[in-house]
């Protein structure tokens, strides 16, 4: 019993670990390439970029915050909205495959 307390405690600090230095690394977004990543600049090399389509739907567009004038804060911003969405998501499909664990032993 004391050893699954443990081990929970334990679990719940490595995921506080986590998301600390994932918060920590959106402070340093700005400072990233501005030249596009592989895919892209293959496109531009090979001429078939203009044959992209746009994502049906953008929450953030190219990362920046809407609302926030200076570039690099709506970058932190949306990285730090980004990440909490997805710590979220992780959580909740955490609990439910707790629950479903729970529910079958």
């Amino acid at each position: 019993m004391e050893g699954e307390r443990t081990g929970a405690a334990g679990g719940l600090r490595w995921v506080l670990v986590g998301l600390t230095v994932a918060l920590a690394l959106t402070l340093l977004s700005p400072l990233a390439s501005p030249h596009p990543d592989g895919l892209e600049r293959v496109a531009e090399d090979l001429g078939f970029i203009e044959a992209a389509r746009d994502a049906p739907y953008e929450v953030i567009p190219d990362y920046t915050f809407p609302g926030v004038s200076n570039e690099a804060l709506a970058t932190i911003a949306a990285g730090v909205a980004g990440t909490i969405v997805v710590f979220g998501v992780a959580v909740g499909i955490a609990a439910l495959y707790r629950r479903q664990v729970a529910v079958e032993t």
